[in-house]
């Protein structure tokens, strides 16, 4: 049988049927099926279904992840050492599930760091591949910064070429060849990353970054948190302690055997990138694991929490609402965002969150009776997606001193329409590559060797950014102010400084930033891990 006729947009309608979802729906109805998508997100993605037994919701206890301690300090920083390496952990009751992973866990150990107080990271990568750490949400200096090709290489791995990655297998980018790169920097088994942490406080995370390669070596377990504090942080009175939980939430699926599923083209991850053609615009799993355990739950006091939600998934993305068994809703007072603390609190009843976004709440369970759950719950999944995790309460505290003050920081950066000395275009969609079929900002895939975005350090600029179908595009070094939705002021969720912003089908955006801090070579991307496998990242020159 001949192959279907190419459409004018690069796909053949088997293909554009492959895709999935919104993606399918978008393509072959257009852009008027994408603004209706908007107003109610579907998925992007296809989904994975479990062959294991699965545990009833609600069964498992909440693993807190450990915080690493330093091997070194000196009066400026603090030197860390994470070796990378196979391990193989109990997630689902009964089964044994291999996983890479950073220090032998999944989430890996929590680095907690202060303000202007350096962090030194030394990886060790004892993987069968090269890996890349990047420090999501950092003001880092590009040489630290985890670009895609500056690969720590395990100790039986081919050496690179002398111009980067010409010689490296695996590397073609999608794009049908291997791709050069002069600039790469490669180690060979360790490599140290410092973090000056000169930046407001918030939730990080760090994770793989390599070439084609970082939405499976994610989903096999490399991530973790990194968290800034800072002396006006604590004087606010918020909960902390035991009442502070950070929340990294992510999607897998598993066959009967308790082993990961993921349709990579090539399991090994070493020579082909990119995964079957169901799952081209992302992959959706049927477990929902918060810090690595199956819907968990937390025994707790009935007092104000604060949860620091992260979602770590490829590419589901979570509608939130916290519900107690009489069906009241409570209050998810957002206090922080992707880059730190809001000026001041606002309160939802529902709150959505992307792959690689940041929600810092404050939820009072002050009302739930003692013996009760209070359920967290994903109000776009469906059949067991739909739950995520469980609080019990078990007592009444002696007391709760804690408190949201009406104004949480004075320090968010004042930019204005008229601070910008340039506005840039950005279209994320699907669309052809040299190789097939992949994923383009502006009209082309990535390239390490070439400079999409050049910008001078301190200029202001305004980013007006559009979509085909989900794209959480994220932006690294900088943090961003969201001017505009679809032509309208932000939402509610949109408040604060963030490094990560969900467009919707058929969605428009304006971001404003001040690209400060440092020079260097730096990415932006949508952080669906499949899209950006697949050539949706675009190189950023700041000079």
């Amino acid at each position: 049988m001949p192959e279907p006729r190419l459409r004018r947009d690069g796909l053949t309608r088997r293909q554009i049927l492959g895709l999935g979802g919104a993606f399918g729906l978008l393509t072959t109805t257009g852009l008027a099926t994408a603004a209706t998508l908007a107003r109610r997100p579907a998925t992007t993605g296809a989904h994975l279904r479990s062959t294991a037994q699965l545990p009833p919701p609600h069964r498992v206890p909440l693993p807190i992840p450990a915080v690493l301690k330093p091997v070194a300090t000196d009066g400026t920083g603090d030197r860390y050492e994470i070796v990378q390496r196979e391990t193989a952990a109990e997630i689902l009751p009964g089964l044994t599930t291999r996983l890479w992973t950073y220090g032998g866990t999944f989430p890996g150990p929590t680095i907690e760091a202060r303000r202007g107080r350096s962090v030194t990271v030394t990886h060790r990568n004892e993987l069968p591949v090269p890996t890349v750490v990047h420090l999501h949400g950092g003001r880092t200096p590009a040489a630290f910064d985890g670009y895609p090709t500056d690969l720590v290489l395990p100790a039986t791995w081919p050496q690179a070429a002398a111009h980067g990655m010409d010689a490296m297998p695996g590397m073609d980018g999608m794009g049908g060849g291997a791709m050069a790169d002069p600039r790469a920097v490669t180690s060979r088994l360790t490599r140290d990353y410092t973090f000056p942490n000169d930046q407001r406080p918030t939730l990080l995370w760090y994770h793989d970054h390599r070439m084609d390669f970082t939405a499976p070596a994610i989903w096999r377990g490399l991530a973790g948190l990194h968290i800034v504090r800072d002396d006006a942080e604590d004087a606010l009175g918020l909960p902390a302690g035991p009442r502070e939980i950070p929340l990294m939430i992510a999607d897998r699926a598993f066959s009967a055997d308790g082993a990961l599923t993921y349709p990579s083209l090539d399991p090994t991850l070493r020579e082909r990138p990119g995964v079957t053609e169901p799952h081209l615009a992302g992959v959706l799993g049927d477990v929902i694991l918060v810090n690595g355990a199956p819907w968990p739950v937390h025994e707790t006091d009935a007092a104000r929490h604060r949860l620091r939600l992260l979602n770590a998934s490829n590419a589901r993305h979570y509608e939130l609402e916290a519900r107690t068994e009489d069906g009241r809703r409570l209050d998810l007072v957002q206090i922080g965002s992707d880059q730190g603390l809001l000026t001041a609190p606002v309160t939802h009843r529902t709150l959505p969150l992307a792959p690689a976004e940041r929600h810092d709440l404050v939820v009072d369970f002050t009302t739930a009776p003692v013996g009760s759950l209070v359920r967290i719950v994903n109000r776009l999944g469906t059949g067991r997606t739909r739950d995520v995790m469980a609080f019990r309460i078990t007592r009444r505290p002696a007391a709760d001193d804690s408190r949201i003050p009406p104004t949480l920081s004075t320090d968010l950066p004042d930019w204005h329409r008229q601070d910008a000395v340039r506005t840039r275009d950005f279209a994320f969609r699907a669309g052809r590559t040299n190789g097939g079929h992949g994923w383009l900002i502006g009209g082309r895939p990535f390239d390490p060797a070439r400079t999409d975005v050049t910008v001078p350090l301190g200029d202001t600029e305004i980013w007006r950014l559009i979509a085909d179908v989900h794209h959480p595009v994220h932006l690294h070094l900088v943090g961003f102010r969201i001017l505009s939705r679809a032509g309208k002021p932000p939402l509610p969720h949109d408040a604060g400084l963030k490094d990560t912003v969900s467009l919707r089908p058929g969605e428009s955006v304006e971001i404003i930033t001040r690209f400060d801090g440092h020079r260097g070579r730096y990415l932006f991307h949508c952080h669906n891990a499949e899209h950006e496998d697949m050539g949706m990242m675009a190189n950023l020159e700041v000079v």
